[in-house]
């Protein structure tokens, strides 16, 4: 009965792939006049394409690089100078950072997401922009850092040459201090205490004993 049984099912479920066919098969052909802005279809509010990055939220952690598990994102970032200020985030995180480079091979990008969760500026994400084809690959390195090529190395110098400067400053503070430790006078040594008198060859002697000699003499007799 099972042989017939699927013999059945074989046969209900050709018929209804056919059914589906021939009602298609009949209607009037469409065709979509494609890139047509109108003709496109819209993508999901959480669709994963394109990467995009708002380097004004930008700190330069390099978490996102991390969390990337294709390598396609590189980051190099440059030390502020003491004292000078580079603004804030749009969430009030101050930015310590120069982000000299920010690229992202989109070639090797899997469209995972996970670069989007760990940013602490949710500066990384993912668009809706599905249409970036080229005829390079090299046109598929977006570079997103701000800060132009010169002006990076510019600044790499700036701050290596301060971060020198610090250096030795604190080179000289420590030998000051070395020297200021030298030069102090040394501490008194403790003077040694006597140790306590041994007792004599004898021993303690005993206290004296309070009563005369003979003991306590009892009451005088009373007769009755």
């Amino acid at each position: 009965m099972a042989y017939f049984k699927d013999i059945q099912e074989g046969l209900s479920t050709a018929l209804q792939g056919m059914g589906i066919v021939m009602k298609h098969l009949l209607k009037p052909k469409v065709t979509r006049q494609y890139p047509n802005p109108e003709d496109r279809y819209p993508m999901p509010e959480r669709a994963r394409n394109r990467l995009y990055v708002n380097m004004d939220d930008c700190i330069g952690c390099d978490q996102c690089a991390r969390a990337c598990p294709v390598n396609c994102i590189t980051i190099d970032t440059a030390k502020v100078i003491p004292g000078e200020n580079i603004g804030t985030t749009s969430n009030g995180k101050k930015k310590s950072l120069w982000v000299t480079r920010f690229d992202i091979d989109i070639a090797k990008c899997c469209y995972c997401g996970l670069c989007t969760y760990p940013c602490p500026t949710e500066c990384i994400r993912m668009t809706d922009v599905y249409e970036f084809s080229e005829f390079d690959r090299v046109n598929l390195i977006y570079n997103y850092a701000t800060m132009g090529a010169d002006e990076a190395v510019l600044h790499s110098a700036n701050a290596k040459k301060d971060e020198e400067r610090l250096a030795i400053e604190r080179a000289k503070q420590a030998e000051e201090k070395a020297k200021a430790a030298a030069s102090a006078p040394a501490p008194a040594a403790p003077t040694a205490t006597a140790p306590p008198a041994a007792p004599s060859a004898g021993g303690v002697k005993p206290p004296p004993f309070m009563a005369k000699p003979g003991g306590i003499k009892p009451p005088p007799f009373k007769a009755s």
